[in-house]
C-alpha cells in the first residue's frame, strides 16, 4: 500500500476525479482518495511516476507521502489563518460596495455630491469594488477554470461560473448604460455586481468555518503526537546524560524520574513505580510497575525512579504505531461512502447543465435576461458537492480519534463502520473472558489436617516449580505472607506432580492418580475433587508423611468486568458465543459465570475458523481474541478484534486493537461504531437533502406554487454553511461517552435459534490427504451432515450438521472405512 499527498482538491468532485484517473491505470487494484486529509492510498503493481502523472494530467498535484508517521507540524491548520485574512480583506471592500449598491440605492444613505444621481459613475464604482473582491478571492477562479479546462469541473468551478456570470451580465448592463445614458437609471436595477462579490465572500466564509472545524477533527491525533517527550536521560558509563528522545537506540539504558514521560518502549531493569498509561490504553487508573515489566513511550512515570532498557524506539514504539493506525484509517474509505462517491463524480456537470437549463426555461417563459441569469446563478452557487465529500471522512476521523483516547484503535474506516453493524460477538476464553493466569479458588482441608499445614506444604513443594498452576499457588502464598519451608530432593514428575522432602518428611503434590500411590485418599476428598473438576477447576492433592492434607483448587477465573461487559452486549441486542479449546466442564463453568449465550468447547485453533464461518452465514459477527493464536478466526470474521494487545499490536490479523485488556472495551467499541455509523448517515442525509431541496428552490420551481424566490446571495450563504454543518455534526462524536451504557438504544436480547450443530471426532489411522478425503466423503454422505472438516495432521474431523446426530452413527461410519475413533 502506497500513500500520496494530493494538492489542488476543493470538493468531492475533485477527489472522485483523482480516484477515477488513478483507478483507470493498469496494475492498480484499489485507490482511495480522502478529501479530509488530502491524501490518496493506492494498492497494486505500478510505479510512482505513473500514478503522479495520472494525477497531474487530471489537473491536480501529487507526491509520495513519507513512510513515517506524520509530524504535528504536518497537521497544523494553516488553511484557517489564510482564509481568515482573505475574508477580512473581502469584507472591507464588500462593506463599501454594499453601502453604495444597497445602502444608497435602496435606503438613500448619503454619498458624495459628485456621485449622487450619477448612475453610470455609481455602476463603475461598484464594478471596480467587485473586481477587487474577486481578485482577493482569485483562487476560486484559478482552480475553477483550471478544472474546467481539464474537463474535471469542481465546486470552485460552480462558484467561479456563478460569480463570473453575475459580473459579466452586470458589465453588459453598464455598457448599455454608457451607450444609452437616458436609460441609465432603468439599467441600474439590473446590476448584480454586489451578488458577484457577495458570492465569493460568503463561500470564503464557509470555507474558513469548514477549515476550522476540519482542523478540530485531527485534535486527537495531534494530541497523541505532542505526548512524545522531546528529551531523555541516558545512562552512559554510569553517568546521566540528557539527549534528544529521537537519538535513543535499541538497547540503551535510560532513566525516568517521577513526573517525567517515558521516552521509548522498554523494560524496567531497576526500580519500581506506578505509571499513567492513559495515553496508550485509555485506562485512567495508574499501573504498578516493577523490574521486568514493560513500559511504553509517552506514558508518565508517577512515583518512583526507574531505569529501563530500550526495546523499541522511534517509529517502532507503541505510540508511533497507534498514530500510524489512526492516520491510515483516515486515509481509507468506509463502504457507505460509495453512494456519495458515485454522486460526486457527476454532480458538478449535472449542476452546470441544470443552471443553463434553468436560465433557458425562464427566458422561454417570458422573463427578462437578468431574471433568468439570476436563477441560473442561484443554482450554481447553492449546489454543494463538498458536503457529500466530507460526510463520511470527517465522522471517521473524529470517531477514530475518540477511540484512540479510550485505547481503541481502528485499522481502517471500513472496520469502524462494520463494527457498528455486528449482531454477534464470538469470544475467546483465555485472556479475553478470563484473566489468562490461573489463581487459587478453593482450599479443602482433610479432617485429619490443618489449613496452615496444607498451605505451607503446598508452598514448599510448588515454590521451585515453573508450572503455571504452581505459580498460582506461590502467588497466593506470597499474598498471604505464608512462611516458606525448605524443600529438599525436589523432583518433577511430568504430567503427574512433584515430590520433595520437607523437614525430613516425604511430601507429594499433584493429580489424584499420582498422590494416591503414596497415601490413602479419603472418599470425601475424592468427591470434592470431582465436584471441583465439574466446575472447571483443577484440584491439586497434597500429601505429607503418608497423610492426605487436602486439596487446593486452581482455575483461570473470569475478569472482574467480564459478566458486566457481556450483559452490556446483551442489552445492545448482541448474541455472545464463547469459543475455546478447553474441555467442556471448564468451558461450561466459565461460560455460565460470564453469562454467554452459547459455549463451543474442545475446538482446536485450526477449527475455530469453521465455527466462525457457520455463525457468519447467519449474522454479522465480530471475533474477539489475542490476535495471534486466533489469527484465522479473526480474519474470517466480519470484524476481528484483538484484546489485551498491550505493547504488541496485532495489526496483521485484527481490524480493531483494544490496548486495554478489558472486555468492556468491546461494548465501548461497538457503541462507538454505532454512533459513528449513525453520524455518517445523518451527514449524508443532510448533504443529499440540502441539494435536493436547495437546487429546485434556486431554480425557481417553488415560485409558481409558494412564491418562494431565492436571491443568489442567499444561495451562496446556504452553500457556505452546508459543509460547516456537516463537519460540526461530526464533531459531536467527541461528546459521546462510549463507556456509558446509559444512553444505549435498548434492544430486547433474544438468542437466535441455532440451526446447526458441531461435533469433533478424534480419529486414529489417517496418514495422508487421501485418507482425509475418504473420511470426509463418508461423513458428508450421512443424512443431516452439511460439512465435514477433516485433517490428518491433527487427527480430527469437525462435523457440522443441521440436526442432532448420535456420536455412534458418526463413529460407526468412520470405523467402517478402517479408521479408529478414539
Amino acid at each position: 500500500m502506497k500513500q500520496y499527498d494530493i494538492s489542488g482538491m476543493s470538493c468531492a468532485a475533485c477527489s472522485a476525479r483523482v480516484e477515477k484517473a488513478v483507478t483507470a491505470l493498469e496494475g492498480v487494484t484499489s485507490c482511495s482518495v480522502s478529501l479530509l486529509t488530502n491524501s490518496m492510498t493506492v494498492e497494486g503493481d505500478i510505479s510512482e511516476d505513473e500514478i503522479i502523472k495520472a494525477v497531474t494530467d487530471a489537473g491536480y498535484g501529487a507526491k509520495p507521502k513519507g513512510q513515517s508517521s506524520p509530524a504535528p507540524d504536518n497537521l497544523e491548520d494553516t488553511e484557517t489563518p489564510r482564509l481568515k485574512k482573505r475574508l477580512w480583506l473581502s469584507l472591507v471592500f464588500l462593506a463599501v460596495l454594499m453601502y453604495f449598491s444597497m445602502g444608497h440605492s435602496m435606503w438613500g444613505w448619503p454619498v458624495p455630491s459628485f456621485i449622487h444621481g450619477n448612475h453610470i459613475l455609481l455602476a463603475i464604482l461598484q464594478m471596480v469594488l467587485t473586481a477587487v473582491v474577486m481578485v482577493i478571492n482569485r483562487a476560486f477562479f484559478i482552480n475553477g477554470f483550471k478544472g474546467l479546462a481539464h474537463r474535471s469541473p469542481n465546486m470552485d468551478t460552480l462558484v467561479a461560473l456563478g460569480s463570473s456570470a453575475a459580473f459579466v451580465y452586470s458589465a453588459g448592463r453598464l455598457v448599455a448604460m454608457l451607450a444609452n445614458p437616458s436609460m441609465a437609471e432603468h439599467y441600474a436595477h439590473d446590476l448584480y455586481f454586489e451578488s458577484a462579490a457577495m458570492i465569493v465572500s460568503l463561500i470564503t466564509l464557509g470555507k474558513m468555518l469548514e477549515a476550522r472545524s476540519k482542523g478540530k477533527t485531527t485534535d486527537a491525533l495531534k494530541g497523541l503526537m505532542n505526548l512524545a517527550p522531546k528529551t531523555a536521560t541516558l545512562i552512559v558509563d554510569g553517568e546521566e546524560v540528557t539527549v534528544s528522545a529521537e537519538s535513543i537506540s535499541r538497547g540503551d539504558t535510560f532513566a525516568v524520574r517521577p513526573g517525567e514521560s517515558i521516552p521509548a518502549d522498554g523494560v524496567i531493569i531497576s526500580g519500581s513505580t506506578s505509571v499513567n498509561e492513559s495515553a496508550i490504553t485509555g485506562e485512567s487508573i495508574p499501573a504498578d510497575k516493577a523490574e521486568g515489566d514493560n513500559v511504553s513511550a509517552a506514558t508518565i512515570n508517577l512515583s518512583g525512579y526507574i531505569q529501563c532498557k530500550a526495546t523499541k524506539v522511534g517509529e517502532d514504539t507503541t505510540l508511533a504505531q497507534i498514530i500510524k493506525l489512526i492516520s491510515d484509517a483516515a486515509a481509507t474509505k468506509a463502504p457507505i461512502a460509495k453512494i456519495a462517491d458515485k454522486v460526486s463524480g457527476v454532480f458538478v456537470p449535472v449542476v452546470m447543465s441544470l443552471a443553463l437549463l434553468t436560465a433557458i426555461i425562464w427566458l422561454l417563459c417570458g422573463q427578462t435576461v437578468g431574471y433568468a441569469v439570476a436563477r441560473g446563478i442561484s443554482v450554481l452557487v447553492i449546489s454543494c458537492p463538498c458536503a457529500l465529500g466530507l460526510a463520511t471522512p470527517v465522522a471517521i476521523m473524529v470517531g477514530s480519534g475518540v477511540g484512540a483516547k479510550h485505547g481503541i484503535l481502528f485499522k481502517t474506516a471500513a472496520s469502524l463502520e462494520a463494527l457498528g453493524k455486528v449482531s454477534a460477538v464470538v469470544l475467546d476464553k483465555t485472556g479475553t473472558i478470563t484473566k489468562g493466569e490461573p489463581e487459587v479458588t478453593d482450599i479443602v482441608v482433610s479432617e485429619a489436617a490443618e489449613e496452615a499445614q496444607l498451605i505451607e506444604t503446598a508452598y514448599a513443594l510448588e515454590y521451585k516449580s515453573e508450572h503455571p498452576l504452581a505459580k498460582a499457588i506461590v502467588s497466593f502464598c506470597k499474598e498471604k505472607n505464608i512462611s516458606l519451608c525448605d524443600a529438599e530432593n525436589f523432583k518433577i514428575h511430568p504430567g503427574n506432580g512433584i515430590s520433595a522432602s520437607i523437614g525430613g518428611l516425604s511430601a507429594y503434590g499433584g493429580k489424584l492418580s499420582y498422590v494416591a500411590e503414596s497415601a490413602p485418599i479419603p472418599q470425601a476428598l475424592e468427591a470434592k475433587a470431582s465436584e471441583l473438576a465439574q466446575a472447571g477447576k483443577t484440584p491439586l492433592f497434597f500429601i505429607l508423611d503418608g497423610k492426605a492434607l487436602g486439596i487446593i483448587a486452581v482455575a483461570d477465573t473470569p475478569k472482574a468486568d467480564s459478566p458486566e461487559a457481556i450483559a452490556q452486549l446483551h442489552a445492545m441486542g448482541i448474541d455472545t458465543v464463547m469459543l475455546t479449546g478447553d474441555n467442556r466442564n471448564t468451558a461450561e463453568a466459565i461460560g455460565k459465570e460470564a453469562g454467554v449465550d452459547r459455549i463451543i468447547a474442545d475446538v482446536l485453533p485450526s477449527q475455530k475458523e469453521a465455527v466462525i464461518r457457520e455463525i457468519k452465514s447467519r449474522e454479522r459477527v465480530a471475533m474477539v481474541g489475542d490476535g495471534i493464536n486466533d489469527a484465522p478466526a479473526l480474519t474470517t470474521a466480519d470484524i476481528g478484534i484483538a484484546i489485551g494487545a498491550g505493547t504488541d499490536i496485532a495489526i496483521d490479523s485484527a481490524d480493531v486493537v483494544l490496548m486495554n485488556s478489558s472486555l468492556s472495551d468491546v461494548a465501548a467499541a461497538i457503541r462507538l461504531g454505532r454512533a459513528t455509523l449513525k453520524n455518517i448517515k445523518e451527514n449524508l442525509f443532510w448533504a443529499f437533502i440540502y441539494n435536493i431541496i436547495g437546487i429546485p428552490l434556486a431554480a425557481g420551481v417553488y415560485i409558481p406554487i409558494f412564491g418562494w424566490e431565492l436571491d443568489p446571495m442567499f444561495g451562496a450563504a446556504a452553500m457556505s454553511l452546508s459543509s460547516f454543518c456537516v463537519v460540526t455534526n461530526a464533531l459531536r462524536l467527541n461528546f459521546k461517552d462510549i463507556r456509558n451504557p446509559k444512553y444505549d438504544k435498548k434492544k430486547k436480547h433474544k438468542i437466535k435459534e441455532i440451526t446447526k450443530m458441531e461435533k469433533v471426532l478424534k480419529i486414529e489411522g489417517m496418514m495422508c490427504p487421501h485418507c482425509e478425503a475418504r473420511v470426509k466423503n463418508t461423513l458428508e454422505a450421512i443424512e443431516g451432515v452439511t460439512e465435514a472438516i477433516v485433517s490428518h495432521e491433527t487427527g480430527t474431523a469437525t462435523v457440522v450438521s443441521d440436526r442432532e446426530i448420535a456420536t455412534e452413527v458418526l463413529k460407526g461410519a468412520v470405523e467402517a472405512q478402517g479408521y479408529k475413533v478414539v
